[in-house]
């Protein structure tokens, strides 16, 4: 990226930082963020600064480096709910929550919690209603056991240790050594599950959306009440969602 100057450019610079952040696979320092946009560190500061108090980035758990923040990932999110159910990524959750004949969605991370960005609706009257828009916790749920799988271990612990780890459902894990002991699980097997962890009743199973480096953009699950997909069936749809996460990972790029 070509360096600016001028005030008219500042907005242009910003947005210079929001895509350096976005790019790198690891939490953002002010030097990587001066070294991938070419810009002076005074400059980053400032911007990051500002970024920083508009919502547009956040401070990772360490509180030393940056992250994108939830205007940025509520952004990207109506983006890409944009084309609606003509996009190629809505056709391919409809077809795999038809097949599995449960509700199906896609989550992403925030920093409060996972985001529902998509869902399908099973046809069953006995369902759980979370509309796009809701937030939903990442200690208790699969998407969100995903999301700190995908940290670094120490980050993961750290953040886990500030989460409120309220007993939602009657198997929710409440003690921070059990719950980084579930996540260590989850970062090997690539599978995130939850049975009554989150609401009584409900059991799912999420498998991570990623780019072509690895990373977790998002997450897709399915969910139901368990007289009707118990622990077996529910992991049982595990290579179903993963091909079709493969196919989602491409429509998002």
């Amino acid at each position: 990226m070509a360096d600016r100057d001028g005030a008219g450019s500042r907005s242009i610079r910003a947005l210079d930082v929001l895509e350096a952040v976005a790019a790198l696979d690891r939490v953002a320092s002010a030097g990587d963020i001066a070294t991938a946009a070419n810009l002076p560190k005074a400059t980053v500061h400032r911007l990051c600064n500002l970024l920083l108090e508009e919502g547009f980035l956040r401070r990772d758990v360490s509180g030393r480096g940056y992250e994108l923040g939830d205007r940025t990932l509520r952004f990207a999110m109506n983006t890409v709910r944009g084309h609606g159910e003509r996009s190629e990524r809505r056709a391919i959750l409809e077809a795999v929550a038809k097949e599995i004949g449960e509700t199906c969605n896609i989550t992403m991370p925030t920093a409060e919690g996972m985001l529902y960005l998509d869902r399908v609706e099973s046809e069953w009257p006995l369902r759980i209603q979370l509309p796009p828009g809701s937030s939903v916790p990442f200690h208790c749920t699969a998407s969100g056991k995903l999301y700190l799988a995908s940290l670094p271990p120490q980050a993961r612990r750290r953040l886990i240790e500030k989460l409120s780890l309220d007993p939602l459902g009657p198997n929710t894990i409440t003690d921070v050594d059990a719950l980084c002991a579930e996540i260590d699980k989850v970062a090997k097997s690539k599978i995130g599950f939850e049975n009554e962890e989150f609401i009584p009743g409900m059991i799912c199973v999420a498998v991570p959306i990623s780019d072509a480096n690895g990373r977790l953009l998002a997450t897709l699950a399915t969910h139901g009440p368990v007289a009707r997909m118990g622990a077996e069936k529910a992991l049982a749809h595990v290579q179903l969602l993963r091909d079709a996460a493969a196919d989602l990972a491409e429509a998002f790029e």
